[in-house]
């Protein structure tokens, strides 16, 4: 079931989101070679402690096998989800970040991706079209339309530069609790209700260098490339009213 939220509940999300940003704002010039990725999540769950929240992602998940972090780091072929541990970010590295704030029960969600040292023209494209394809998604959102015109925008985008689109995750209805109705996949697929004012959505491409299909690790959680090419991964939340559109988190300038 699809929630709508009132004024009220979008005003406490858009603060959620601002200061889910504020952290990203503070936590790139750490990304850079030689960190640690498990200092990079120590860092954002201080971070977002300090500031009043909760870490949303911390914990997540089926019991048995919860998330571990705060911050999803996912390095290179890595697609999503992927676990902070001893790796160090090595020069030339692609950094996806994924991260949410519970901010008095309003979530936020957004993920940035990151250039660490100098990295190869094929990542800096990947990495640059990648989050065209967010902002072209975002630009689809019509109130009144329907859903799967922004898949058909993130998908058209990608695959006009021979990129692959991941179709096994989606983005997500958000802001009451981390994954809500719809979905909101990046190939147009499945269900495609109309949207409405009310509606708060993660918009979010993966996007490959290679094909799109990903494969799961054994660790249930850590999403790879299955043809081991690079991904890249941008997400917004996004509001949705009666006559526009509204970007809740901040548009982070790299």
């Amino acid at each position: 079931m699809i929630r709508l939220k009132n004024e009220k509940q979008i005003d406490g999300i858009r603060t959620s989101c601002k200061m889910l940003s504020a952290m990203y704002r503070e936590i790139i010039p750490l990304v850079k070679p030689g960190i640690e990725t498990k200092e990079l999540d120590k860092w954002a769950r201080n971070w977002i402690r300090r500031a009043g929240g909760q870490p949303v992602f911390l914990g997540y998940g089926p019991k048995k096998n919860p998330f571990p972090a705060a911050l999803c780091v996912s390095i290179n072929n890595t697609v999503i989800h992927g676990i902070p541990s001893g790796r160090r970010i090595a020069d030339g590295d692609l950094v996806s970040l994924d991260c949410g704030i519970d901010l008095d029960g309003f979530i936020s969600d957004q993920a940035i991706t990151i250039e660490a040292g100098k990295v190869s023209q094929a990542a800096r494209n990947l990495n640059k079209v990648t989050r065209e394809c967010l902002h072209k998604g975002i630009e689809a959102v019509k109130p009144g339309d329907r859903l799967l015109q922004i898949a058909r925008a993130v998908s058209g985008h990608a695959k006009s530069f021979g990129y692959g689109v991941v179709y096994q995750y989606c983005g997500h209805g958000v802001g009451l609790a981390l994954h809500e109705d719809p979905s909101v996949p990046n190939t147009p697929h499945g269900s495609n209700p109309r949207m409405m004012a009310g509606m708060v959505i993660a918009i979010e491409p993966m996007i490959n260098a290679g094909a799109g299909d990903v494969e799961l690790l054994d660790d249930e959680w850590t999403v790879v490339t299955a043809d081991d090419t690079l991904s890249a991964h941008w997400e917004h939340t996004v509001a949705i009213f009666h006559d526009h559109a509204e970007i809740l988190t901040d548009d982070i300038i790299l």
